[in-house]
């Protein structure tokens, strides 16, 4: 079962908390820290968990910051997608965040980036997409059939983001 939550002020200070904690942890590793997915987005309902997305040097360098990331209660996930490193933060047996580490040469045409921006621009996507991910949690969806169940609408708003910066359509979702 998924569960939903109304957007809350409180996830952009809870991301700054954790920005400023990883960004220490992670040293000259890192350049940058993003707050993305959906707590990152004002008026849209989201699962709360704080995504953050990390800009690496290389994830070779970034690797070597995982004792520094597991004393934060980061543990890497060598299952997640390619082409990044990816760890969760479980705290009492809640998942309350995710981190994905991209390599510098692939940062300004990320589409978790990109969809992000075209959402806070984009009131009109916000009521869909909202819309979509309450009707998915209203029939039970969870997991990854709730994610594939929103790939049609998350693939056509990151094409129409993709498209008003004149970059050509991606995968949403890595194989």
């Amino acid at each position: 079962m998924t569960i939903l939550a109304e957007y809350d002020e409180a996830w952009a200070g809870q991301y700054a908390a954790l920005a400023a904690e990883l960004q220490e942890a992670f040293g000259d590793a890192v350049t940058e820290l993003e707050h993305i997915g959906s707590t990152a987005v004002p008026c849209l309902v989201a699962k709360p968990v704080i995504d953050i997305a990390a800009r690496a040097v290389s994830l070779e360098v970034a690797s070597g910051k995982d004792p520094q990331l597991a004393d934060l209660g980061f543990h890497h996930e060598p299952a997640g997608p390619p082409g990044r490193r990816t760890y969760t933060r479980v705290v009492d047996g809640i998942l309350t965040s995710n981190l994905h580490v991209f390599p510098d040469e692939v940062w300004d045409g990320l589409n978790q980036r990109i969809l992000r921006d075209h959402l806070r621009a984009t009131p009109e996507a916000v009521r869909r997409y909202s819309e979509l991910k309450r009707r998915l949690a209203t029939e039970g969806l969870s997991g990854f059939d709730y994610t594939a169940a929103k790939t049609t609408l998350i693939q056509e708003l990151t094409d129409d983001a993709r498209q008003l910066r004149g970059l050509p359509s991606v995968p949403v979702w890595e194989t």
